[in-house]
């Protein structure tokens, strides 16, 4: 049972029954999903992406009861590719976050990428952070100056991306390596290097898909497309 009110944005809801729904809510205490009663009221209004809100749930199964929704301040407005990309972050959390298992500092992090989102801060940056973070905080990062075997990562070397294992340093061209110093500078978040943000969301794709399922991201693709149709 949780009580005491809570910090917390909705994931993502679906109908449930006639007037309710089913909501997933991110809280510090984790991935939470609740029944909204009278979802097409007033309470429905709040049950949006973004909104900052203080939760309070009832019940001892894994599907509880909301029993009070109110606005925490004011929702941050992302419109365009930033909206893409915030649906972007949601997905990633429903697919791999497990339910009910806290992460205090990830919460956190998605509050204040959803902020910097609305400021119009670059987006790449912000997007390999945060796939970074929840990398991190899942149990599944490993080490970027670092290659498998433990030696220091020279950024004149090749390497390619072996999951579970890490860089295996390569003598010989072939696709999808990465250079040394592209994973120096993703070390220290250094995006001004050639390549590193060409490099840091190609490694994401292939640190993330292992735990994805073959199962494509809807938002990646809405975020392609839209990104397409922003440049025509």
């Amino acid at each position: 049972m949780i009580a005491a009110p809570h910090p917390a944005f909705v994931l993502h809801s679906r109908p449930y029954k006639e007037t309710s729904a089913l909501v997933d809510f991110l809280t510090r205490e984790g991935r939470l999903c609740a029944v909204l009663r009278g979802a097409r009221g007033k309470a429905g209004t709040l049950a949006r992406p973004f909104v900052p809100l203080e939760l309070e749930l009832r019940g001892r199964s894994e599907l509880k009861n909301v029993t009070r929704l109110e606005s925490a301040g004011i929702p941050p407005l992302l419109g365009g590719l930033a909206l893409f990309s915030g649906l972007y972050l949601n997905e990633l959390l429903i697919r791999l976050l497990p339910a009910q298992d806290p992460h205090p500092q990830l919460f956190d992090h998605y509050a204040a990428t959803l902020a910097a989102l609305a400021a119009g801060r670059a987006l790449e940056p912000l997007l390999r952070a945060f796939e970074w973070r929840l990398l991190s905080d899942l149990g599944y990062g490993f080490a970027l100056d670092r290659d498998c075997h433990g030696q220091p990562v020279d950024p004149l070397g090749l390497y390619r991306w072996l999951p579970d294992l890490g860089f295996e340093p390569v003598c010989q061209l072939q696709p999808g390596l990465f250079h040394g110093r592209e994973l120096l500078a993703l070390a220290e978040a250094d995006w001004t290097v050639p390549g590193a943000l060409a490099a840091a969301k190609r490694l994401m794709r292939q640190a993330l898909a292992p735990h994805l399922g073959g199962r494509p991201l809807v938002s990646r693709e809405l975020f392609i497309n839209r990104k397409e149709s922003h440049r025509d």
